[in-house]
């Protein structure tokens, strides 16, 4: 079983949806602005794939943020308290597979992962 957590209007969510759709690849969407996200997940996901892959210092939302936010980003702690309080500083799309945990979309990438 395979679930894919984003924000269903994301471009990257979009394309990791529809690459997985054209290969037959069944998986469930988890809208993790609209359900949210428990602090449990995110420390489960950053002890796979680290917090500072998992936090999105590239969008909008993280430049946003005051200076004295920004600065808590620099702990593991301080940046899964930011992505509770605003889930789209979560990259995207987070994918839970199995045990695995992928983060981000690339074709090449996401080739290998889906192999199997």
């Amino acid at each position: 079983m395979m679930t894919i957590y984003g924000i269903p209007n994301c471009e990257t969510v979009r394309k990791a949806r529809s690459w997985l759709a054209a290969r037959g690849e069944a998986a469930t969407f988890y809208d993790f602005r609209k359900d949210g996200i428990t602090r449990d997940r995110l420390e489960r996901w950053a002890d796979a794939v680290g917090w500072d892959t998992l936090l999105n210092r590239k969008g909008t939302t993280f430049r946003t943020l005051s200076a004295e936010e920004r600065a808590g980003a620099d702990q593991r702690d301080g940046a899964i308290a930011l992505m509770l309080a605003h889930p789209s500083l979560i990259k995207r799309p987070v994918v839970e597979r199995g045990d695995a945990v992928h983060v981000g979309f690339s074709e090449e990438r996401w080739a290998t992962i889906f192999a199997d």
